[in-house]
């Protein structure tokens, strides 16, 4: 019920494209712009390829990112993300992203099956899932760093926020107060979470997203 209520408002928020082209990816764009392709069988079954671009560093702060949808090439509707731009078939493209990167660019079909986009093989994601198919033993080892990144720094945030908890009165007069046993110095904090944050932007590459750990790096 609550996943249908957020889908009609994604819905809402689609507007139509003004037709115009789409651009050709700059090396330079490569940190804040994603580009997604797929090729969907229209109605009267011709095969046209579908486009998401997101310029998902422009408007960040302001919380007004926007997601373009592009058929062959030209702007066909535009949306605030988190959007669900209507598919061939009944189905739909959704796009969604964390304060990191996106987390999420599907074709979701109208039985549910889901098919990731395809990344621009000049985009940042592009590369990564280039590095990950002529490399799959550094990609892997890569993955599993970041992976590790945010498991200690959720770890030690767990350990921080449990400490002075304890310290409260009631709770320290039934279970006692608890000592964390592993105490880092103001530098120490910063270069975690730094560690942190660089692990969530190598998984936000892959739309690997987890509300647990990477939305505590967040």
């Amino acid at each position: 019920m609550f996943e249908e209520r957020r889908r009609r408002r994604a819905a809402k928020r689609v507007q139509p494209g003004d037709g115009r082209p789409l651009q050709r990816f700059r090396w330079w764009q490569l940190p804040g712009r994603a580009l997604f392709h797929l090729p969907l069988v229209e109605a009267d079954g011709r095969r046209a390829m579908y486009t998401v671009d997101v310029r998902h560093w422009q408007n960040q702060s302001s919380g007004d990112v926007k997601a373009h949808l592009y058929v062959d090439g030209r702007l066909h509707a535009v949306s605030k993300i988190p959007a669900a731009f209507p598919a061939p078939g009944g189905g739909r493209i959704e796009v969604a992203m964390s304060g990191f990167g996106m987390k999420r660019c599907h074709y979701v079909t109208a039985d549910g099956a889901e098919h990731q986009l395809v990344p621009d093989p000049a985009s940042a994601e592009g590369r990564r899932s280039r590095l990950d198919r002529d490399h799959p033993g550094l990609s892997r080892l890569i993955g599993f760093g970041s992976l590790m990144m945010l498991l200690i720094g959720a770890g030690l945030l767990v350990l921080q926020i449990v400490e002075p908890v304890s310290e409260i009165p009631p709770i320290a007069s039934r279970i006692g107060s608890f000592e964390s046993p592993i105490g880092l110095p103001l530098w120490g904090n910063i270069t975690l979470g730094f560690a942190a944050a660089l692990g969530s932007m190598e998984r936000a590459l892959r739309l690997r997203y987890s509300r647990l750990l990477d939305g505590a790096a967040n």
